[in-house]
């Protein structure tokens, strides 16, 4: 029996690029790992961890293209962003006077 399955142009476009710009992330960190996190209505948020320590995230517009993204780079995907995963994130000092920042009342966007 015939693959009845319709690919959407557009969305399959979207994973194509998504993939693309994980892989580059990947080889300027020596490797990485991920983990999608659903936003709702808003899509899915593809934490990225380099093993250098470096960290970045894309948004997809769905958790499915998140996904599909995430398998087509071939970097090894987590369930969740904790433990030994969530150790590997290195921050320096902007990250820690940004979240001192927000802690003591500094600058916000509202």
């Amino acid at each position: 029996m015939a693959d009845t399955q319709q690919v959407d142009p557009k969305a399959e476009r979207k994973v194509a690029r998504l993939a693309k710009q994980i892989t580059s992330f990947s080889k300027a960190h020596g490797g990485a790992e991920g983990q999608v996190a659903y936003l709702g209505e808003r899509g899915a948020r593809i934490v990225l961890v380099g093993e250098d320590g470096g960290w970045g995230d894309l948004v997809a517009p769905s958790y499915e293209i998140a996904e599909k993204a995430v398998e087509k780079s071939g970097i090894t995907a987590h369930e969740s962003f904790d433990g030994d995963f969530a150790a590997k994130v290195k921050t320096g000092p902007y990250e820690w006077s940004r979240m001192a920042g927000i802690q003591v009342g500094g600058p916000s966007n509202g």
